[in-house]
């Protein structure tokens, strides 16, 4: 059979088909992007290279004053996150949030945890208060939970015991700085020669 019989062929079958109306079909998104998403892509970076404005001062997740805040990324080993949650690290440096706005209380965090890092200091308290008394309740405490989660440089935080503050202050734990980093690969190299 020669393809022109076989193209005649197909045209005699096809011919009392006609064409589907095509369907359109509604795309519809599985989940809204919002611009806490968008920060939290954009600030995922390291304290050297933070700019305060990443951290964002609205669209934060509304805790309660007596909730317990916690986090711990990908890679943080459980017998660290739980040390850290029992207060066993001591805490080599402090930041009291009482009294300050918002957009004061994010700048001086990040001012903070930079200040902290070139110090090598690797396990921080932060003061912010329940806020019961605010409007709304645990605005402070909420958007330091935020921000936190929001820079790459934090390995983990919880909520303090009671001794150190309780459900107002909040453990952070962050990581090596990138000269520390740096030294103990050197020092590695040099055991390996």
């Amino acid at each position: 059979m020669s393809d022109n019989n076989e193209l005649d062929l197909f045209r005699e079958m096809m011919a009392d088909v006609s064409p589907l109306e095509q369907d359109q079909v509604e795309i519809t998104q599985k989940y809204q992007i919002t611009e806490t998403h968008l920060a939290r892509q954009i600030a995922a970076q390291t304290l050297t290279e933070s700019d305060p404005e990443y951290l964002s001062l609205d669209n934060v997740i509304m805790r309660k004053p007596e909730d317990i805040i916690e986090f711990k990324r990908d890679g943080v080993q459980e017998g660290v996150f739980r040390k850290l949650r029992l207060g066993k690290y001591e805490i080599q440096a402090h930041l009291d949030l009482h009294r300050k706005t918002l957009k004061q209380a994010r700048d001086e965090i990040l001012q903070f945890l930079k200040q902290c890092q070139r110090m090598d200091i690797r396990t921080v308290i932060i003061i912010h208060g329940k806020g019961e008394r605010s409007d709304p309740p645990a605005m402070m405490k909420s958007h330091v939970a935020t921000w936190l989660e929001q820079i790459s440089d934090i390995m983990c935080f919880h909520s303090a015991l009671r001794q150190h503050g309780g459900n107002g202050a909040t453990y952070v734990m962050l990581k090596k700085s990138p000269a520390k980093k740096l030294d103990n690969r050197e020092k590695h190299q040099k055991r390996q020669r």
